[in-house]
């Protein structure tokens, strides 16, 4: 019984490691490139970036079924090359926690981009340093701070993703069930004290990823 109710935990911080590796990758990468490129309709592709922030969970994880689903055109060509559907699935709930954490990191790391000299890099480059060593000597550390403050709020988010996991990945235990969808169980059963269990961990991880940030900033 107690293995049980650990694997929620498991779960839930396995699947918010992963989609804070993927969500750091893209929306570092994409956060770089739209702070140092201008374009037309780059107020659109930022507009999409962050749509996910402010979409009823339930929104994206229709959308996502839609793409990854059996008739989904990335589903079914997931379907050709494995045999096998992400629907319900844990890694589901890491895409569905990906897409969510996506635009707390890209907000966090554009704004650190946009705070380093441009100077300092052109001054790189004149000396004949290639950009993506620019981009991993100079600029990221420069923009430490806020990288470090995407990436704690992008795995808060991921951590504590419900709607959209529920939709995509489904709530089954032993599989798919992470600490929000199993305080939703907990609740419909009735068991308050499985429930109060979950919520307190969520509570204490959230505390003190917020805490390390505001301890940061001061």
């Amino acid at each position: 019984m107690l293995e049980n109710m650990w694997e929620p935990v498991i779960l839930s911080l396995k699947v918010a490691t992963i989609a804070l590796i993927c969500s750091f990758i893209i929306g570092v990468g994409a956060a770089y490139f739209l702070a140092r490129k201008d374009f037309p309709g780059k107020v659109i592709v930022e507009t999409l970036i962050m749509l996910p922030l402010v979409l009823p969970p339930t929104v994206v994880g229709f959308i996502l079924i839609i793409i990854f689903g059996k008739h989904g055109f990335v589903g079914q060509a997931i379907m050709m090359l494995f045999d096998q559907s992400l629907l319900f699935t844990w890694y589901a709930a890491v895409i569905a926690s990906t897409v969510v954490a996506i635009p707390l990191m890209y907000q966090s790391a554009k704004t650190g981009f946009l705070s380093v000299d441009k100077n300092i890099e052109t001054v790189a480059i004149v000396d004949g340093v290639s950009r993506f060593r620019i981009f991993t000597h100079i600029t990221m550390p420069l923009a430490k701070n806020a990288l470090i403050t995407g990436t704690i709020l992008a795995f808060a988010r991921a951590l504590g993703e419900f709607g959209a996991t529920l939709m995509f990945a489904g709530n089954i235990p032993g599989s798919t069930t992470t600490m929000p969808t199993a305080i939703y169980s907990a609740i419909q059963a009735g068991n308050m004290e499985i429930a109060w269990t979950y919520v307190v961990i969520i509570i204490t991880i959230s505390f003190f990823m917020m805490w390390f940030i505001r301890r940061k900033e001061n």
